[in-house]
């Protein structure tokens, strides 16, 4: 890596500041909207929306080589892998012959998330699917 491409070119020592304090804030926010999405407003798009944005901050405060290295997985990956859950959990609902994408529940009710189930599993999907697109989207833009 050139020594140019260390650190974007803004330098901006209050935004290096406030990226270490809001990143791991607005991921944290992103997980609370996934939650919660299939009680009440938020899921996995608006979720995946702020954990892009997360993701945009870093690499404008850094450099968009560093935000791939603490995203771990290619942005294109995490589409695919988004997409196979999101339909995956639809073909669950095949397997107790009921039509794609019915909502099937466990009847385990945990503390703090109520009944797991399908649509649950659907939000991850879209979470990472959109985390991906929009990613994919913001650090070709960058790069350019």
């Amino acid at each position: 890596m050139k020594a140019t491409e260390k650190r974007h070119a803004a330098q901006s020592l209050i935004l290096l500041t406030a990226t270490r304090y809001l990143v791991p804030i607005l991921l944290l926010f992103s997980l609370f909207l996934l939650t919660r999405g299939h009680n009440e407003p938020g899921g996995g798009f608006v979720g995946g929306l702020v954990a892009g944005a997360a993701f945009a901050l870093y690499a404008l405060a850094h450099t968009v080589h560093q935000a791939r290295l603490l995203l771990r997985f290619p942005p294109r990956t995490l589409i695919g892998t988004g997409l196979l859950i999101a339909v995956g959990s639809g073909l669950v609902a095949l397997l107790f012959q009921r039509p794609f994408m019915t909502g099937i529940w466990s009847a385990v009710e945990l503390p703090i998330f109520g009944k797991l189930g399908t649509p649950g599993i659907f939000d991850i999907g879209v979470y990472i699917a959109v985390l991906g697109v929009i990613l994919q989207i913001i650090f070709e833009l960058m790069e350019e």
